[in-house]
């Protein structure tokens, strides 16, 4: 009994000290990422020289929208048209099946 406890406490002290390793490992990076983030987000507010001013990221964005809603609405015409030329299909089926009969 006393060796499986002994393994038990191997394995629990061994396992901690990995997963504070691992765990460490883990946080110092993404704290590094997260600091990268917000320097890079101070760059784009105006702190850095060289930059683009907001009012330009602005318009871009809003002609990047503007080119989507536009594709957006080109693709719902032509599945409206689509859609209506299904209709129309199955409109000349049912009146030809109910010329013949059926």
């Amino acid at each position: 009994m006393s060796q499986s406890n002994n393994n038990f406490s191997t394995g629990f002290l061994l396992g901690s000290l990995v997963g504070g390793v691992i765990g460490g490992i883990l946080g110092a990076t993404l704290a590094n990422r997260r600091n990268d983030s917000l320097d890079s987000d101070e760059f784009l507010n105006g702190n850095a020289p060289n930059q683009l001013k907001n009012s330009d990221l602005d318009f871009r964005a809003d002609a990047e929208i503007e080119a989507a809603r536009r594709s957006l609405e080109n693709k719902i015409a032509q599945l409206n048209e689509t859609i209506d030329d299904v209709r129309d299909q199955l409109g000349n089926m049912n009146k030809v099946s109910s010329e013949n009969g059926e």
